[in-house]
């Protein structure tokens, strides 16, 4: 499908024109309104008088009864001396017909030489036709301002078109996007190849009697790029591309959800083949059962959505595709064959993933020859393709900040840090003992990690205090991506983790609140070890927790007795009472090489991994600045 570079993409048919349908409705409404505004008119004008028969009238007259008359155009509308008598707010009028061939006029003289007061209204011959006119007028003027605001709501007819859908739609390549802006989702691409080939080559399936599956659930953690790979689709293929999320289904009004429904299928049939997306599905796919909380209106959009799924013929090239992140709860009808049966794992990056992803997103940005975006991808171990972009923008924002025409190594990597621990706060000012406290608490994570084998290597300390409330952080970076971690491994991580509070302990003999992310964290990992990785010697291989919402790092629920739940908590407490005895045992014997990089620590507020290195490296009795400067050792002696 060729399309000039310049061509502004061309609407479908039936969306160049503004439905009939429109017109009538407001021409209808406007009659409706001209119609029931008239007859209120008449009856709050109405009940101001009481209605008499004419003898009432001319009983009245003849015994001189009548104060005053007003004769209108199709009544007689009279007041009698005792009501003339009364206040005007308590009056009562009364009113009678005009009697047939009378002489209006010459009764109105006659009433006058009677003394009774008669005022007469100016009837005209063309009377009727004026009150035509008149009302044509308010008519027109009526159905002029239903227009204007049919127009105002982007012509969708009166209500809003509340019924109608909400669905962006991307003509040709409008979406902008093909795969080569996707990085780090190859399985996903290779899976969505075959329904780009379709729709460009679709005699190939029809030959053979193929079918292209109606429908793809791209499945994964938010941020992974599920949106972005639906769009790369569109552009690829070429086709029509209809973006709407599954809540613009979701109404207060029951109806309006399968209407709205209805109408974005009919929309695609028309501009077919074309691609449907529907982001967070989940929204509107629920389950229909009592576990989650639905309502009618929820449930009368699934069975159409189901319903229009169903109906369309899929050689016609109507894909659709929709994403989520919570596929535990959708319903089952949604997932079965022959409607939303493929699914596709947009997962975290791997290594290779992550430095192609940072590779994408630093096409537009200057970069400096310094620049090891491997590294950065080294470090940045388990985030994801949103994550890496804000990464980024934030080192270009940085180099902004700081007069650089490009991006360096340093503005990378401090902005990988914001991420983790926010920005410095410059104006926290610690005491001597707050300070001295900070740095043996970060210097106990980092020795501890130093002196294990199955750590991951120190790469900074600080004790410079963040945004993000640390009032410093000890970070580490692996040297390589590895998908499964032993119990070794993860008992190291509960010592280093743990390491910070034993030197508290170990040096001040206090407990501070500085450690409560250290044990929540370790608790957490602890609980994992026992109850989901089966690395308990009591309960052997039984995992009694599972977790909800994986892919939204939902926690894991205990789906056991209370007696099972009550060993889990003593077999964790045994765990972590375990590695904070060891991390002790580790600082104690390694006292000399806690203090002095500690007062490194305090001097500089920040060292690297390797000065730390240099410490625990050194033979015993001598550390690395008293081999520098010999003449230091004697002055300290002195």
């Amino acid at each position: 499908m060729e399309q000039k570079p310049n061509t502004p993409p061309q609407k479908p048919d039936g969306q160049n024109k503004r439905p009939k349908g429109n017109m009538w409705v407001s021409l209808i409404i406007c009659l409706a309104i001209l119609l029931v505004g008239t007859y209120v008119f008449n009856k709050i004008n109405g009940s101001k008088y009481t209605e008499k028969t004419y003898d009432h009238f001319l009983t009245l007259r003849e015994s001189q009864q009548l104060a005053e008359v007003e004769f209108q155009s199709d009544r007689i509308v009279y007041l009698t001396k005792d009501e003339a008598a009364k206040s005007s707010g308590q009056r009562k009028a009364f009113f009678t017909g005009l009697p047939r061939g009378g002489d209006t006029m010459a009764m109105a003289a006659e009433l006058k030489a009677e003394g009774i007061k008669v005022s007469t209204e100016i009837v005209e011959d063309n009377s009727f036709i004026m009150m035509i006119l008149s009302y044509a007028l308010m008519f027109g003027f009526l159905f002029m301002m239903m227009r204007m605001i049919s127009k105002r709501m982007g012509g969708e007819g009166m209500m809003g078109g509340i019924g109608k859908s909400k669905a962006k739609m991307y003509m040709e390549r409008q979406t902008g996007v093909t795969f080569k802006d996707v990085a780090g989702q190859d399985e996903a691409k290779e899976s969505l190849q075959e329904i780009i080939d379709f729709l460009n080559n679709p005699q190939k399936y029809t030959e053979i009697g193929a079918k292209l599956p109606k429908g793809a659930l791209l499945v994964g953690s938010p941020g992974t790029g599920k949106t972005l790979l639906a769009k790369a689709v569109a552009g690829e293929a070429g086709v029509p591309f209809f973006s709407i999320s599954g809540s613009d289904f979701v109404e207060m009004f029951v109806g309006l959800g399968a209407s709205r429904v209805r109408d974005l299928f009919k929309e695609a049939a028309k501009v077919a083949p074309c691609i449907i997306f529907i982001d967070e599905i989940d929204a509107v796919g629920r389950s229909r059962d009592n576990r989650y909380g639905n309502n009618s209106e929820q449930e009368q959009t699934l069975n159409q959505l189901l319903g229009e799924i169903d109906g369309f013929d899929s050689t016609k090239g109507i894909v659709c595709l929709a994403a989520t992140n919570r596929p535990e709860i959708l319903d089952k009808a949604l997932l079965r064959p022959g409607r939303f049966d493929r699914r596709i794992i947009v997962d975290r990056p791997n290594l290779q993933g992550r430095l192609d992803t940072l590779k994408v997103h630093t096409r537009k940005i200057k970069l400096a020859e310094d620049v090891d975006l491997k590294k950065i991808a080294q470090a940045t171990a388990g985030a994801v393709g949103a994550d890496l972009a804000n990464l980024v923008n934030e080192a270009a924002l940085r180099a902004v900040r700081k007069g650089r025409k490009a991006v360096n190594q340093e503005d990378l990597m401090v902005s990988f840090e914001t991420v983790i621990a926010g920005t410095e706060k410059k104006n926290t000012v610690l005491t001597d003992m707050e300070k001295r406290l900070v740095a043996y608490h970060e210097v106990g994570h980092a020795l501890v990690a130093a002196l294990e084998k199955h750590s991951q290597p120190v790469s900074k300390i600080t004790i410079v205090p963040h945004t993000s409330g640390a009032l410093g952080y000890t970070m580490q970076l692996p040297e390589e991506e590895k998908y499964l971690q032993t119990a070794q491994e993860l008992e190291t991580e509960l010592r280093t983790l743990l390491g910070g509070r034993a030197a508290e302990q170990l040096v001040f003999g206090v407990k501070t609140t500085g450690a409560s992310n250290d044990l929540q964290r370790a608790t957490s990992l602890a609980k994992s070890m026992i109850a989901q990785y089966g690395m308990s010697e009591k309960l052997g291989l039984m995992a009694p927790a599972s977790v909800a919402h994986e892919y939204l790092e939902g926690q894991a629920y205990m789906d056991c007795s209370n007696e099972t739940a009550a060993l889990v908590d003593q077999e964790i407490q045994k765990l972590l009472q375990k590695a904070y005895q060891e991390a002790m045992s580790l600082l104690r014997d390694n006292r000399d090489t806690l203090d002095d990089v500690a007062m490194l620590l305090l001097s500089k507020e920040t060292i690297t991994g390797d000065e730390l290195m240099a410490y625990v490296n050194a033979p015993k009795n001598e550390s690395p600045a008293e081999e520098a400067d010999p003449e230091n050792t004697e002055n300290t002696e002195e």
